[in-house]
């Protein structure tokens, strides 16, 4: 069995990490698999770069039909107009399914997935596969009907870009040989109300990991290593570019729940560990101190992270999946979320972390409180809460998370279609 994956990277994003994790469980069960992506940061041979001048240009030439609204708010938006080279690379790589995955930002246009010719399945990494062109919804639902009137755009218009954005898709995505995997049941949701995939297959596989990489480290030796207090209880915060100013992810809920919490007996007690981003020249008062560890590039380190803190925060409004959070609780690392969206997939409330009420700060801090409490007071450390959280967020991962459990998963799919 040949699978090609289109993807943007192969490693830059998490939508990228996911489907570089499912090529590389693919090929360890003997499946035949190679990635066809326009930014290639890894050294895999099977990972093939397009260096075709649509490909180059596609990113610039995306934003152009966004110029006419200047007003539209700075979330991503993709037209997808602009042509790409991908049909004949394609045909070349001659693979029995395509396996699509985040192919925004310019890389592979709407209309080029007819002139594909072979099964297709879609792993929807957000919303834009089935909206006009808006990567989240937040609260606009025009993608169950026909999109128009677009609120990210700032649009009055019924027949603006989002309109014209859907009625491309409908158009061109109306008789694909096409199969939809949403990486937990919210999304899944979401995919069956659109007015664009209402009636197709839609499939829930989880996302996973290479649990051998993904593992506990000794606290005591992670936080050597990042050289973070031994004395304290480290709260885990993860950003990247612009996270910490996007509603979605948010950081807007965390910052009253810990000053909340600063207010009180935590004080001293705890700090705030965030990866993904540097210290900004303005500091955050958030009552405790915070310690900036940057930007990781591997997935060792980012394990070391994990393990070197007591509890995870994941406080997104809106997540098809969460991979912070499964790759949290893959190192005995408890999370703590709102009981929304793809989040609620992956935490079972006071099993393996605390799904707060959506969308309540207070709850939210109530969440952290109630994971770091030693909880049976007494007892042995083998015996309290923490301890049986972090035993508990382990063995999920290892049932629901693995790398080779979700390789199994697509690989009998793929059978399925094509038999």
């Amino acid at each position: 069995m040949n699978i090609v994956h289109l993807s943007t990277s192969d490693l830059d994003g998490g939508a990228a990490r996911a489907a570089y994790r499912l090529h590389q469980g693919l090929n360890r069960l003997g499946a035949t698999s190679q990635m066809l992506v326009r930014a290639k940061d890894s050294i895999d041979d099977q990972v093939i770069s397009d260096a075709s001048w649509q490909t180059r240009l596609g990113p610039v030439m995306n934003g152009f039909p966004l110029k006419r609204y200047a007003n539209r708010d700075r979330a991503l938006f993709s037209p997808q107009w602009f042509p790409d080279a991908i049909a004949p690379r394609l045909n070349v790589l001659n693979p029995d399914i395509v396996h699509l995955h985040w192919i925004c930002n310019g890389f592979v246009q709407i209309e080029t997935l007819p002139r594909l010719h072979k099964p297709m399945v879609w792993t929807l990494h957000d919303m834009w596969v089935f909206t006009g062109g808006c990567h989240y919804n937040k609260d606009c639902f025009q993608y169950k009907e026909n999109c128009g009137y677009c609120p990210q755009l700032n649009s009055q218009r019924e027949q603006d870009l989002s309109r014209r954005i859907w009625q491309r898709k409908a158009k061109a995505w109306k008789d694909l040989n096409l199969t939809l995997i949403t990486p937990s049941h919210w999304f899944a949701d979401c995919v069956r109300s659109s007015s664009l995939f209402r009636n197709r297959r839609v499939e829930v596989i989880p996302h996973g990991l290479d649990l051998s990489q993904y593992q506990p480290v000794p606290k005591t030796s992670a936080r050597d290593i990042l050289k973070l207090p031994q004395d304290k209880q480290l709260v885990l915060f993860g950003a990247s570019s612009g996270t910490m100013n996007d509603p979605r992810k948010g950081f807007q809920f965390l910052v009253p729940a810990l000053k909340d919490l600063a207010s009180t007996d935590w004080h001293g007690k705890l700090e705030l560990v965030i990866f993904g981003a540097n210290q900004p020249s303005t500091p955050l008062d958030l009552g405790f101190p915070v310690h900036y560890l940057g930007r990781f590039h591997d997935d060792i380190t980012l394990a070391i992270a994990y393990s070197a803190v007591d509890v995870m925060i994941v406080p997104s409004m809106q997540e098809s999946f969460g991979q912070t959070a499964s790759e949290a609780l893959a190192c005995g690392t408890p999370v703590v979320a709102f009981n929304a969206t793809g989040v609620k997939d992956i935490v079972s409330h006071q099993q393996d972390g605390y799904l707060a009420q959506p969308f309540e700060y207070q709850d939210l801090a109530q969440g952290i409180v109630w994971v770091l409490e030693d909880g049976d007071r007494g007892v042995s450390p083998s015996e309290n809460r923490h301890h049986k959280l972090s035993h508990h967020a382990r063995e999920k991962a290892i049932q629901e998370f693995s790398q080779d459990l979700q390789a199994k998963r697509h690989i009998a799919l793929y059978e399925d279609i094509l038999s």
